[in-house]
């Protein structure tokens, strides 16, 4: 047996998240089935990390165990045909061979999401972005995701009920942007807590608008309490860019 990465990217809408789910469908149990259908037998996936309820993403990944692939040609051909399979929501954008004890996981140094926001009725972007009709301070935000490399403990933008050892993340890049109509919040970390992205961007869209002072925010993420902060975020506004090897 050879192991192999999948590289996948979703529209997440109609789906419970990216990990498979024993009462709701899943990005992983769609491709499991695509999966089955072509190779003719259950193929058992690892997720590379989760994603929400409604979350997109442009770049995830799976690792699987299978019988060796011949070559390059087949495959495409495999790739082709998962493509066809699968509904229009979901592309696996490549199947490559790795060593055999890789893991999409614990392997992963960083990933990558970006939360966007839009300020003017859109009905084009409305489920890839959230709707916030208010006065931000671009200055407020940029000074909030610039105070976030300060700090390693996020227990603050941890939800609860999340069985992780320890709440450390270092956290990479942190900044807002413009694009498109839209401000983005920028974020890469070696690792992220479960509702973390949306933590963060609800918390400093409180700093943007003026609710929550810079001190403030500092003392939500020293408080270590996640009652302080705001996830009520969508998700249909966080999208997963990528997953670093």
């Amino acid at each position: 047996m050879l192991r192999y990465f999948i590289e996948v990217a979703y529209k997440g809408t109609q789906y419970a998240g990216f990990q498979i789910q024993q009462n709701a469908n899943s990005i992983q149990a769609e491709i499991e089935k695509a999966l089955k259908v072509f190779f003719k037998q259950d193929i058992s996936l690892t997720c590379s990390s989760r994603t929400d309820a409604g979350v997109h993403a442009l770049s995830n990944y799976f690792h699987f165990d299978a019988v060796s692939l011949p070559n390059k040609d087949v495959i495409n051909n495999i790739t082709y045909n998962l493509n066809a399979i699968l509904p229009p929501d979901i592309v696996v954008k490549r199947i490559y061979q790795v060593a055999a004890n890789a893991h999409s996981r614990f392997d992963a140094h960083a990933r990558s999401y970006r939360y966007s926001v839009y300020q003017h009725k859109n009905p084009f972007i409305e489920d890839r972005a959230y709707y916030y009709p208010y006065k931000l301070d671009i200055d407020n935000l940029q000074a909030a995701a610039t105070v976030l490399k300060e700090y390693t403990d996020f227990t603050s933008f941890s939800k609860r009920n999340t069985q992780v050892k320890t709440f450390n993340c270092t956290i990479i890049k942190s900044d807002w942007s413009f694009e498109d109509d839209c401000t983005i919040y920028n974020v890469e970390a070696n690792r992220f807590l479960r509702g973390m992205v949306r933590g963060l961007v609800g918390t400093m869209l409180k700093v943007g608008t003026g609710k929550i002072s810079i001190a403030g925010f500092k003392n939500i993420i020293e408080s270590k309490d996640c009652t302080k902060a705001d996830f009520s975020v969508p998700p249909q506004g966080l999208f997963l860019l990528n997953v670093r090897y």
